[in-house]
């Protein structure tokens, strides 16, 4: 590869840049998911869903807002959605505002859950990830990573786009 391969191919920076990011992700991935599945049982996934509706106000998301916000298939995230509902970690209503609507909500034991798995999360995340990086290195890893998010969510794939139709003609 050349110093300046232009728009046809990387630069020697930008391929270390993506090696290095994919290693990371794949390592930092791998362990989170192991620690998941030993601590609660639960698949990356599931702990997505279960964290992004710990977050929500009142610990509920319509299914779409889910399947948008982790990035997963509208049927995969049925099927997960499923699976944590049987294990009773969530609930399943009709949306108040649209019956063609489902809105899943946290159940305390789904709380309990994370709960159980956040102290070894949080440890995996500290030593394999940010235990090697000092503040300002974090807030670079921060400001970069979110300026890649940012742009690629204004152009997301289409398991993530919106389901929202332009009100004007098709």
């Amino acid at each position: 590869m050349t110093e300046n391969a232009g728009p046809a191919g990387l630069s020697p920076a930008e391929l270390g840049a993506y090696f290095a990011l994919i290693e990371v992700s794949s390592l930092v991935r791998h362990a989170v998911e192991q620690q998941l599945r030993d601590a609660g049982d639960l698949s990356y996934v599931q702990f997505q869903l279960l964290a992004t509706l710990g977050d929500a106000p009142g610990g509920s998301r319509r299914m779409t807002g889910l399947a948008d916000g982790v990035v997963y298939s509208r049927s995969g995230l049925t099927y997960q959605v499923s699976l944590l509902e049987r294990a009773g970690y969530v609930t399943r209503t009709t949306a108040a505002e649209d019956e063609r609507g489902v809105t899943v909500t946290l159940t305390e034991a789904g709380r309990g859950v994370l709960a159980a798995v956040f102290p070894g999360h949080v440890a995996v995340l500290r030593e394999l990830l940010f235990d090697a990086l000092d503040d300002e290195d974090i807030d670079s890893l921060s400001r970069v990573l979110t300026k890649a998010r940012e742009r690629m969510r204004s152009i997301p794939p289409r398991s993530a786009r919106s389901r929202r139709r332009n009100a004007g003609p098709a």
